[in-house]
């Protein structure tokens, strides 16, 4: 049995010439081609490569450079982007700090301007804190006075009067006992009647006197012409007995 093998076309005139058949036997050819040979391929450009391993190591490795290299370019860029981002806050931050700088300095000379006014409103507050100090213990004695006339019977005239209080570089001296309040100021006066007085009836008038807190007769005598009596009264008044007249006042 033969089979028919179509020659490959060569050269300019492959056109025009005619397929060559080569007629070979099928038999012959089997025994010629072992059965473990590769296929054939026809009509194929036969490649060899003859470049040697050390071509390919030598791109492989510039390759490797030039991705480090554009690695080194992309850290530069950023590098350079942050560098630029710092310098323009700073930038930024020292225009403000200028014109910070500009506002105080201005503020400053207008102050200088009114240096004088300045001063006077520094006397002026401390004066009216020397006031504040000063009569922070201070009593409208005269018209409290006033008011202890009031409360007694209108028959009863108060004769002589001694005040002592408490000033703003000394403490009041207390009474000793845990059932005497605090106290500022006491008032000791004699007051006459000519009636016998009803001394209870006084103490319960007394009161009602501001800053109140404690009184008691002291001694009741009789004139010696027999034309009166005399009462001797102690009053002890308390902080609301102050006039307040210097103290700050709220806005």
């Amino acid at each position: 049995m033969t089979r028919e093998i179509e020659a490959p076309r060569i050269g300019r005139g492959a056109r025009n010439r005619k397929t060559q058949t080569v007629r070979t036997p099928v038999a012959k050819q089997a025994r010629s081609a072992p059965s473990s040979a590769a296929p054939v391929v026809t009509g194929v450009e036969p490649r060899v490569d003859l470049l040697p391993q050390e071509v390919y190591a030598n791109r492989r490795a510039r390759a490797v450079v030039r991705r480090a290299w554009l690695g080194v370019g992309v850290l530069a860029l950023v590098t350079a982007l942050g560098v630029g981002a710092a310098v323009l806050d700073q930038t930024h931050a020292q225009s403000e700090l200028d014109l910070t700088r500009s506002e105080s300095t201005t503020l400053l000379q207008q102050q200088l301007r009114y240096k004088d006014v300045r001063t006077v409103e520094g006397d002026t507050r401390l004066l009216q804190a020397a006031q504040t100090v000063g009569g922070s213990t201070e009593i409208d004695w005269s018209d409290y006075l006033t008011k202890v006339q009031a409360s007694l019977p209108s028959t009863v005239t108060i004769g002589t009067v001694s005040v002592s209080s408490a000033n703003p570089t000394e403490t009041f001296d207390q009474a000793q006992g845990p059932l005497r309040g605090q106290r500022i100021a006491t008032i000791t006066f004699s007051a006459n009647s000519a009636t016998f007085p009803s001394v209870p009836q006084w103490l319960q008038s007394v009161k009602g006197l501001p800053g109140f807190v404690d009184a008691n007769a002291d001694s009741v005598t009789l004139s010696s012409d027999s034309a009166g009596y005399t009462v001797d009264m102690t009053i002890h008044v308390g902080v609301e007995a102050y006039d307040g007249k210097y103290a700050p006042k709220e806005k």
